[in-house]
């Protein structure tokens, strides 16, 4: 399904700290099929599990494909609930898998990222863009006034380089 562009300038809005998620893989060996789809596709479980359940403290994703992996940033309220999730559920059973499957064998490569963000110490602009990313997890909220420069974002002060043109 494609989402509509909304036309615009907008940022997110979100007022406590949050937790940045980077996870993927690698495929090192594209003929080890038999080694790589399973890890591949034991991410669509735990994503529509996650979804099901937003008390567990997931806020929401985006997925990225590559040349030879995927990868998918993952929003969460705190390191607390993302650790908590990682160690239960379907996640653990993935893990135990990979790990018998794979293990260290080189076949495939996995990985993750993991970023704790004090409130009010990120800053994003979506111009034209579907719900995408932070304000897609959160909320969005027009990139005007105190939002209209990254710097302000930020909580400083700063003037447009260019003029800002007007939300539609």
């Amino acid at each position: 399904m494609t989402e509509k562009v909304v036309a615009g300038r907008f940022t997110a809005q979100y007022d406590e700290p949050f937790v940045v998620f980077l996870i993927g893989m690698r495929i090192n060996r594209l003929f080890a099929v038999h080694k790589w789809l399973p890890v591949f596709q034991a991410m669509a479980p735990m994503m529509r599990e996650l979804y099901q359940h937003p008390e567990s403290g997931f806020l929401g994703a985006e997925y990225f494909l590559m040349w030879r992996g995927t990868m998918m940033v993952q929003y969460w309220k705190s390191f607390e609930q993302l650790e908590t999730y990682a160690r239960g559920g379907l996640h653990l059973e993935a893990w135990k898998r990979f790990n018998q499957s794979v293990g260290t064998d080189g076949t495939v490569g996995i990985y993750h990222e993991t970023y704790l963000v004090e409130a009010g110490r990120y800053e994003c602009l979506y111009s034209n863009m579907p719900p995408f990313g932070f304000a897609k997890a959160t909320s969005r909220v027009p990139a005007l006034g105190r939002k209209e420069t990254a710097r302000k974002r930020l909580g400083g002060e700063s003037e447009p380089a260019v003029p800002t043109p007007p939300n539609p």
